[in-house]
């Protein structure tokens, strides 16, 4: 797929998707934050780049854990989700906290600026992620570290027929090689050549946890990766897509609900 044009599906797709981002995510992104946020031992006075912060369900905790002292910078790819980030750090007054849009493969930031690089499930959207762990790389001081998270391998997702039955229908390009940093050693591969060291990862298997068809589906089409293109379909599309995806997670039901396994996988390297 063409760069550029994998970039704007990413930016005007979250654009679509970041007023349903957080009803539909944010419960089941916290267990790989958490961990995240654990393996990266913030400490007070610090600064740290949240990179595809989303609407800052990460950054807002990494900043709590910085104190006034610390700082705390996310950028995004998405005008939208960038906005609502804006808007909750006003809201809590928090002027320790800023956020840009930025394209993670070119970041508008001097080199050697930060104490940590952060990136919590982004990197999956990313048409060159070793380019985006470089950036992180470069504007990272002597000493400082870096993480990522991403999903596991496919055969660990048990909501990745989404893509298929997407595209099925229209090519939607999101993200063609969305698995891949999840398999094998393949992100840890990433950040070395990226040029960080003692590298390491950690693999934590998930439940999305959600109470009916209606939000296992809200999740999967307008809050997800696929939101652009269901974005224009008709009301018989999205019948026939909801089906089918209902389909697909049968084995997960739980009760009115599902309980969809996933996995996690967080790699932490240092800069020296």
């Amino acid at each position: 797929m063409d760069p550029a044009l994998q970039r704007r599906v990413q930016r005007y797709g979250w654009d679509k998707a970041a007023a349903y981002y957080e009803t539909f995510w944010q419960r089941q992104l916290e267990p790989a934050q958490t961990r995240l946020l654990q393996m990266a031992n913030l400490q007070e006075g610090e600064s740290v780049l949240d990179v595809a912060c989303g609407t800052g369900l990460l950054s807002f905790r990494a900043a709590a854990m910085l104190g006034i002292r610390g700082t705390l910078f996310g950028t995004d790819i998405s005008d939208r989700m960038i906005d609502i980030a804006r808007g909750i750090a006003t809201e809590k007054n928090l002027d320790h906290v800023r956020f840009e849009r930025m394209d993670a493969e070119n970041l508008e930031i001097a080199d050697t600026s930060f104490d940590v690089a952060l990136c919590s499930l982004g990197l999956m959207y990313v048409p060159d992620s070793r380019k985006a762990v470089e950036e992180m790389c470069r504007v990272l001081k002597r000493g400082g570290r870096a993480l990522a998270a991403v999903w596991g391998p496919r055969k660990s997702c048990g909501w990745a027929e989404i893509f298929p039955i997407v595209d099925a229908r229209v090519k939607s390009e999101v993200c063609p090689l969305f698995f891949q940093l999840g398999t094998g050693s393949t992100l840890e591969k990433v950040f070395e050549d990226a040029g960080f060291s003692a590298v390491s990862s950690e693999r934590m298997n998930t439940l999305l946890q959600y109470a009916t068809p209606e939000e296992a589906c809200g999740a999967a089409f307008a809050g997800g990766p696929v939101a652009l293109a269901y974005s224009r379909f008709d009301d018989t599309l999205r019948t026939e897509v909801h089906r089918e995806y209902l389909a697909s997670i049968e084995p997960f039901r739980e009760g009115h609900g599902y309980a969809i396994p996933g996995e996690f996988v967080i790699t932490k390297g240092d800069k020296v």
